[in-house]
């Protein structure tokens, strides 16, 4: 028997000197990705593919797949009831639309476009000899208010248009992409 030290190291040891350089390494590459490109991108919600918008709960619906994803209260015209009949009655249109632009300045903290008029829209302001109008928006609150904030927070007050706060927009914005499906229901 010899009574001879072995060179050979102790493997418990050798994986444990392993293990700490290897944490090491990782959480030096961890700050220098930090560094370099930021804090990695939120888990994100599933991006809305419709929306749907019932003006008598006075609720916006993001769905996907028929499925709600969030909710938010909006604010709707100034007379509310009744399907948007022509320019100026300050009715909120009922129908099936879609977003098909977005302003990021105007003058409301950004706004989505709607569609209106559709053909029946103008069908009905037609019979009426009168024009159907148009900028019908979802958009946030006013860049400058002329009323206080508790206003629009409280109550109907829009040309036409659905009304959200500027959180609320905010995450609508970032929830829908591209020409998307609204429908408007009483």
């Amino acid at each position: 028997m010899s009574t001879q030290a072995s060179n050979r190291a102790d493997p418990r040891s050798l994986r444990k000197g392993w293990n700490l350089a290897r944490s090491r390494l990782l959480g030096l590459g961890a700050v220098l990705l930090l560094t370099f490109y930021g804090p990695p991108p939120a888990r994100s919600t599933p991006r809305a593919d419709a929306i749907l918008i019932v003006k008598h709960e006075r609720t916006l619906y993001l769905l996907r797949d028929r499925v709600p994803l969030r909710s938010y209260r909006i604010a709707l015209g100034l007379s509310p009831t009744g399907a948007k009949e022509h320019r100026w009655d300050f009715r909120t249109p009922e129908g099936s639309y879609i977003i098909d632009f977005r302003l990021e300045h105007s003058h409301y903290f950004k706004s989505l476009h709607i569609s209106y008029p559709s053909p029946a829209d103008l069908k009905r302001s037609s019979a009426l000899h009168l024009p159907a109008g148009g900028d019908i928006y979802i958009h946030g609150e006013p860049n400058k208010p002329t009323k206080p904030d508790s206003y629009y927070k409280t109550r109907d007050w829009t040309n036409g248009c659905i009304a959200l706060s500027d959180e609320d927009l905010q995450d609508l914005w970032e929830l829908t992409a591209g020409q998307t499906p609204v429908e408007i229901v009483p």
